[in-house]
């Protein structure tokens, strides 16, 4: 299973929180790639659903993981 942040953005609006099987039926309707469909299929069989993308992904870069700087010097 490979994630990539392009991958993983379509799962951003998926409706949390979500087993394997919601998730897998979310990405089909919405169109996203194969890719993603397949990743989810690896997932482990679970009763639990998933709470966010960081479970599915625990490298899953957040907003903190960039640094903007506001200070207009370039």
């Amino acid at each position: 299973m490979i994630w990539t942040p392009e991958l993983a953005t379509y799962l951003e609006d998926a409706p949390w929180p979500a087993t394997k099987d919601e998730l897998i039926d979310y990405a089909v309707r919405t169109g996203a790639p194969t890719e993603v469909v397949e990743n989810l299929r690896e997932l482990e069989d679970t009763d639990e659903p998933y709470e966010s993308i960081e479970e599915i992904w625990p490298d899953y870069p957040s907003d903190d993981d960039f640094f903007y700087e506001d200070e207009g010097e370039y």
